[in-house]
């Protein structure tokens, strides 16, 4: 694994040149936001690259070396910048990286993709931002894809880590079988302008989301300038010879490290009997949180309860020890 840096302390979203989403009212626009996510975006950090197996993968670090590790993890399609609101927030105590896997956002694409080496992207990353360096061992906290990625991490490399936080990534029970990505495959359109791409945008799985001006600061990271217009960054095929983690209620059990679980109370993926089902395979051993009027997009849905769940967690992890016996 080899490391670069572009050096960059503050890089900018897609500006605005010149069909169905919740954006299209804006017409290519900024929603109004309010003050404390302006300041938060604006907060600056660094931007590097690792490369993992002939990939580079992009990764962004808030905070001072040598702080205690936090390694933010995106879910599919997404990148880093799902959590530009979310982790200066937690700088001035740790040291912070947000990932972006290969094959999605800045990252680079590449011809075939699996659990195994998604995993090895976030140790990648978690090493070349510094976060072995403190006298603690690292947290990871994954949303939805990259919760599962992160079971794969906690089960190969969990000895590395202090604990990991799952949000809003199902275990399903035997009864509710998990439909992972369309494996279509088709190739990313091309819209005529920001604009039109802009309104085009969408939460998958389809939710709605109050919070329009987060919905349009990842959308417009999430798109590219490309011949006879924009499109999206991702990978198209990324999932048509994918291979899923098919056992990943073993994986749960089988994590070297503590676990804590964070929901949306509302979430479509995480019902009820879902997140009971995960309990009883953990033995009610760990951290369960639902965040009131989320939705499966937690950060997206409740950002600031997000944060402050997330902070009492951690706090509490800091004088305790685990006990989990499964």
């Amino acid at each position: 694994m080899s490391s670069g840096s572009d050096s960059i302390v503050r890089d900018q979203p897609a500006e605005m040149p010149s069909e169905g989403g919740p954006l299209l009212e804006y017409h290519g626009n900024l929603p109004p936001s309010p003050a404390w996510f302006q300041d938060a975006v604006a907060t600056p950090y660094e931007t590097h690259f690792v490369d993992v197996k002939g990939a580079k993968v992009r990764y962004q670090r808030w905070g001072q070396r040598g702080r205690p590790g936090l390694l933010l993890v995106h879910g599919n399609g997404a990148h880093a910048h799902w959590w530009d609101f979310i982790a200066p927030y937690f700088a001035q105590h740790y040291n912070v990286a947000a990932l972006t896997f290969s094959g999605m956002g800045d990252s680079e694409w590449r011809e075939k993709y699996d659990m195994a080496t998604f995993a090895e992207e976030e140790v990648a990353v978690a090493e070349d931002a510094g976060l072995f360096d403190a006298d603690v061992k690292p947290i990871i906290v994954a949303h939805s894809f990259g919760g599962f990625v992160t079971l794969v991490t906690g089960a190969e490399h969990g000895d590395r880590f202090t604990g990991m936080v799952i949000v809003d990534s199902p275990v399903n029970p035997p009864e509710r079988p998990h439909q992972g990505p369309p494996r279509s495959g088709r190739p990313n359109k091309v819209y005529d302008d920001l604009a039109s791409a802009l309104g085009r945008f969408r939460l998958a799985p389809p939710q709605i989301c109050e919070n329009h001006y987060a919905m349009d600061y990842i959308a417009r990271w999430s798109l590219k300038k490309a011949e006879g217009g924009w499109t999206w960054k991702f990978d198209p095929s990324i999932w048509t010879h994918f291979e899923p983690n098919d056992a990943p209620g073993d994986m749960l059990k089988a994590a070297k490290c503590r676990i804590a679980i964070i929901r949306g109370e509302e979430s479509a993926l995480m019902p009820d009997d879902v997140g009971a089902y995960m309990r009883k395979l953990l033995g009610h051993q760990v951290p369960f949180i639902s965040i009131p009027h989320a939705r499966h997009h937690v950060m997206l849905d409740q950002p600031l309860a997000f944060v402050s769940a997330l902070r009492t967690l951690l706090a509490e992890w800091d004088h305790s020890e685990p006990h989990r016996s499964v």
